[in-house]
């Protein structure tokens, strides 16, 4: 096989590594891509891969030395899931290795992809946050009232998301102020106007915040040996934790200052049998917006987030503790495998979906809350609660993966 020159092959294999980094590759799924994709190339390649940056190493295939002739470090920020792209980056590389596109055709249809979003795509993410946070209200038994609160405090967290994506200082307090945010807001709704599950809407408010999957995530790539990208994953998420429990902390002690006193909250109306249908399909449907789905995947995207919370919530009338979990993720992992090897497409359009109603962000919030509430027994039980999930999440995924291995990385 005829090779294009190496440093156009280097500067490929650079941009497509940096690309899957962005859209929210984990360590040991990037590492193998692009290792294989090297191979094909006639590259020797050593990628390593953390939460905020790459090194690649490269040497040419085809000549005897094997000390590397090019190393790259290329310092990034933590990548956001984006599905399109993924999905985009992944049929460019699979063009380029068939042969159908040039490797510098390649670089540009990469760079593309570096344009901005179009106005239409930011108003929907913002429109998402609302529509989660109404629908996971629904989901925690809601009454009504818990719904609406929880779903207008979610889309003003959605605003303030959107505006600090341009203000890098603000996006570095995010979380702090969205919690603070969110516990003032609630707290004088029930105060002033009606009572509230005061819990129940918090937690639904700052649902998208929560780094549930980012847990997830570092959980898998500890348990596959990255041990530096999972600890470092990990650091984040509980740093991320903090920050929101922090701001749910200060806003509380504003309150007290202010001397205000919630209504005593008693359960209100439920909402009828067909609302968790409901909630669920919108939960689904906002997902899909936030993980930048393409339009022709919504209905695959969303039947996935449907799937592993209907398998996790029927086996758990049987099943005692996480073993709900645990069957969920590996009945996501196989499906997404299943996917991969029959449409030849990133699995994760399956996994990622199937696995973000089960994630434990608003138990490890809970648990760092109650730990500055100074209720340690409480934190402490919480942190065994999310700890035992989380296990019992990548545990499944593992043996999903051991079942019906992937034959593609992503």
């Amino acid at each position: 096989m005829t090779h294009p020159p190496y440093a156009a092959r280097v500067e490929f294999v650079i941009e497509l590594a940096t690309r899957l980094h962005i859209y929210g590759t984990t360590a040991q799924r990037l590492e193998g891509a692009i290792s294989a994709v090297a191979t094909r190339l006639g590259l020797r390649c050593e990628p390593w891969s953390n939460p905020t940056g790459l090194i690649l190493s490269f040497s040419d295939a085809s000549r005897p030395e094997t000390l590397a002739n090019t190393t790259q470090v290329i310092r990034l920020a933590p990548g956001e899931v984006d599905l399109r792209k993924l999905c985009e980056v992944d049929a460019i590389a699979e063009r380029v290795l068939r042969g159908e596109t040039g490797v510098s055709e390649a670089v540009v249809a990469l760079h593309a992809l570096d344009a901005p979003a179009p106005m239409r795509d930011r108003v929907l993410s913002t429109l998402a946050f609302g529509l989660t946070s109404a629908a996971v209200a629904t989901l925690l038994r809601g009454t009504l009232a818990d719904v609406m609160v929880a779903g207008g405090v979610g889309l003003l967290i959605g605003v303030l998301y959107a505006f600090a994506a341009g203000h890098a200082r603000l996006t570095e307090a995010l979380e702090l102020i969205a919690a603070l945010l969110a516990t003032l807001l609630a707290t004088a709704v029930a105060t002033f106007l009606l009572p509230l599950s005061l819990k129940t809407v918090i937690v639904a408010s700052l649902i998208v915040l929560l780094p549930g999957m980012m847990l997830t995530n570092a959980v898998s790539e500890l348990t596959s040996q990255h041990l530096v990208s999972g600890t470092a994953r990990f650091s984040g998420a509980m740093a991320l934790l903090l920050k929101l429990a922090f701001g749910s902390m200060m806003a509380s002690q504003f309150i007290l200052l202010l001397h205000w006193s919630p209504i005593a909250h008693v359960d209100g109306q439920m909402l009828p049998g067909w609302s968790e249908g409901a909630a669920l399909l919108a939960a689904a449907l906002a997902f899909a917006v936030l993980f930048k789905a393409a339009w022709r995947d919504y209905p695959l995207v969303m039947a996935a987030a449907v799937t592993g919370y209907l398998i996790t919530r029927i086996v758990g009338v049987w099943l005692p503790g996480s073993a709900s979990v645990f069957l969920a993720s590996v009945v996501v992992t196989l499906f997404s495998n299943i996917y991969a090897r029959a449409a030849n497409r990133p699995g994760a359009l399956i996994r990622v979906p199937g696995i973000i109603l089960m994630v434990p962000g608003s138990v490890g919030f809970r648990g760092v809350s109650s730990m500055f509430e100074q209720n340690v027994v409480l934190g402490l039980d919480t942190a065994v609660n999310l700890t035992t999930i989380l296990v019992a999440l990548v545990g499944g995924m593992l043996i999903g993966n051991v079942l019906l291995p992937a034959r593609r990385n992503l």
